[in-house]
């Protein structure tokens, strides 16, 4: 038996073979991942002698050191310090080399060492040790991937007079039963056939999709419901959805998701899960949601590294890469989207101590309040390259819809401190109804849209929240005008009211005309489906809590019956395609909004006020619930203290 040799380069001991035998067996091409760490490790420890060798000769006047010109690189850089008298010139700065020097030497002898002691270990030493250090680095990416540690404490905000909110009339309670069964079988069906998909195709009954998440899957309509689940009692429904989550949520994918629906959708959803929903005992306030909605809001941060501040529509959650929407305005972001962000991000601020959230949200504002506004009005396209707007395009429905909401929802949700965004509301409802809200020749008041100069006398579907929000912010308006914005509500719920009564469904259209004879009609084959959308329906409920007409819960019965008639199928809920149809077809798309807002505000307008309290709440404008924040006593990081 020949005696072990040694490898020349590496010092690495390879037993010699016997004569005649291949250099390497013939089963074996290439370096086992264990021997090619051994021998990277081994290599890596010759070029470290090599070169300490060369760095570390005798630095004195009988031994002159090579200079490789490489000080500056290899030598942190050190002032040298000022001279003084008695001060010998150059000797601090000499010092302070020798003493890194000394450092550096005993860090080679260390990695030197530990180099060696390697060397004597067995193969089977090696690489055991090998494979904890792969489980060492996988364990780390895993902690890495689960977000941040842990949130501090804060105090949760003061919650009264909440409770089930049962009615006292019989049929009243009769009804909210029967929207209970509904959001039943749309969760049970979602359960059954489209579990952890963002969405259900109730008739395929799979699975479905749309571009706002990006190819990935995160299971939408689980986030989306969870607080309608918890405020209808239907608490093993709840539980199963945050089982889902804790186990399966995951934000780390490569996908480009749309900030605005993400945010609405998930990080208020997860934050409305949060919060407590009930007084006593019960409570849905667990941590994994809130963990959860910051480990979302950091993967939206990087939309926000623009030129202006302004955000991308859309951003991958795994690059934090961002763009706009091919199809809007020169490249342009959208008010609705960038403008719908200040509720869940003040909040998000609260939980975490981040001042980042305030303050980017913030800075959407401080930088429209400085833009010129055609008509006092904001177009819903901005480039946020170039801080410009972009097609002069004013809408209260689609593209500008919520970001006047938010306007008014974040004085409300401050406890009614944040003037300056009272303010921004009253003065944008102002040149709305100058110059964006009619009367018909048959007496219904719209809300057009201001295109090219001019109006259009069509009003959409999504217009239709803006009833309730007048309603809302009736109560202090300036010029003590509470009364005719109140009156303004009731106009427009009764407008929307009629795009549902004047089809043969009764259920509105997407859009509705007012013009050529036309009243609260649809007209292109596009604009006549209904898609389980929620506005008309919550400002029902609005219109109700501040006047108790008993129309709009007759109203509200009238749209529920219709809902269960003509969209309700074996496997879930669908739209339909043509309000004006008696036999319509379906879109065969249950949509994540049907069981957080439609379903949520049916269930709210046939229960008592005492559930869900506007003193106590305000819902986002994907009808999650967020607590008021009583903030006379607390100050949000990076904002001024709260003045009353």
């Amino acid at each position: 038996m020949t005696t072990p040799a040694l490898l020349p380069l590496s010092g690495r001991r390879i037993p010699t073979l016997s004569p005649g035998a291949s250099s390497f067996p013939h089963h074996r091409a290439t370096l086992r991942l264990s021997e090619k760490f051994i021998l990277l490790l081994i290599l890596s420890a010759f070029v470290t002698l090599c070169f300490g060798a060369f760095f570390f000769l005798p630095d004195n006047s009988k031994h002159k050191r090579f200079d490789l010109g490489l000080e500056d690189v290899l030598i942190p850089h050190i002032d040298p310090p000022k001279e003084g008298k008695g001060q010998p010139r150059g000797q601090p700065a000499r010092e302070e080399e020798e003493s890194l020097r000394d450092k550096i030497r005993a860090d080679h002898e260390r990695a030197l060492q530990e180099a060696k002691e390697k060397l004597r270990k067995s193969r089977e030493e090696l690489q055991a040790e090998i494979q904890t250090e792969k489980n060492k680095v996988v364990e780390d990416l895993k902690k890495k991937d689960s977000g941040p540690k842990p949130l501090p404490p804060v105090p949760m905000p003061k919650v009264v007079g909440v409770s089930d909110g049962e009615p006292l009339e019989p049929d009243v309670k009769e009804k909210r039963d029967k929207i209970r069964e509904m959001m039943k079988h749309a969760w049970d069906s979602y359960r059954q056939y489209g579990w952890g998909h963002n969405e259900l195709k109730p008739l395929a009954k799979k699975g479905h999709s749309t571009n706002i998440f990006g190819n990935s899957q995160l299971g939408a309509t689980i986030v989306d419901a969870l607080d309608t689940l918890y405020i209808m009692g239907l608490h093993e429904e709840f539980r199963d959805g945050q089982e889902w989550i804790e186990q399966n949520l995951d934000f780390g994918v490569n996908a480009e998701v749309s900030v605005f629906e993400v945010n609405i959708r998930f990080i208020g959803g997860l934050l409305a899960a949060y919060y407590p929903l009930r007084t006593g005992s019960k409570c849905s306030g667990m941590a994994v949601f809130k963990m959860k909605a910051v480990q979302l809001a950091e993967k939206l941060l990087p939309a926000f590294n623009t030129p202006t501040g302004i955000p991308w529509a859309i951003v991958n959650l795994k690059s934090g890469v961002g763009r706009n929407w091919g199809w809007a305005s020169a490249g342009s972001s959208i008010l609705a989207e960038f403008g719908t962000l200040h509720m869940e991000f003040v909040h998000l601020t609260y939980l975490t101590g981040n001042p980042a959230y305030y303050q980017k949200v913030m800075h959407i504002r401080k930088l429209l309040a400085k833009m010129d506004r055609p008509n006092g009005l904001y177009p819903n396209y901005l480039n946020p390259r170039t801080g410009r707007w972009g097609q002069h395009h004013t809408s209260v429905g689609g593209l500008g819809d919520s970001f006047y909401e938010y306007l008014l929802k974040a004085w409300l949700m401050s406890d009614k401190t944040d003037a300056e965004a009272r303010k921004t509301y009253d003065d944008a409802i102002e040149a709305i109804e100058r110059h964006l809200i009619r009367k018909s020749n048959g007496g219904l008041t719209f809300i057009g849209e201001w295109k090219n100069g001019h109006l259009e006398r069509k009003m959409g579907h999504l217009a239709c929240f803006a009833g309730g929000m007048f309603a809302l912010g009736a109560d202090g308006s300036p010029d003590d005008k509470a009364g005719h914005y109140l009156q303004l509500g009731a106009e427009i719920a009764h407008t929307c009211h009629e795009s549902y009564d004047r089809t043969v469904l009764k259920l509105g259209p997407e859009a509705f005309k007012f013009d050529s004879g036309l009243e609260a009609v649809a007209v292109r084959q596009n604009e006549k489906y209904y898609i389980l959308r929620p506005e008309v329906i919550e400002t029902y409920w609005y219109m109700w809590r501040f006047t108790h007409d008993p129309k709009y819960r007759q109203w509200g019965w009238e749209a529920a019956q219709a809902i269960d008639k003509y969209c309700r199928v074996s496997g879930g809920f669908s739209g339909v395609k043509d309000v004006y149809s008696s036999n319509p077809t379906y879109d065969d798309v249950q949509q994540s909004f049907f069981l957080a807002e439609t379903l949520k505000y049916l269930y709210l307008l046939f229960s008592s006020d005492d559930l869900m309290p506007f003193e106590s709440w305000v819902f986002n404008t994907e009808a999650h619930p967020l607590p008021v924040l009583h903030l006379g006593n607390i100050t949000l990081p990076g904002s001024e203290p709260a003045r009353r």
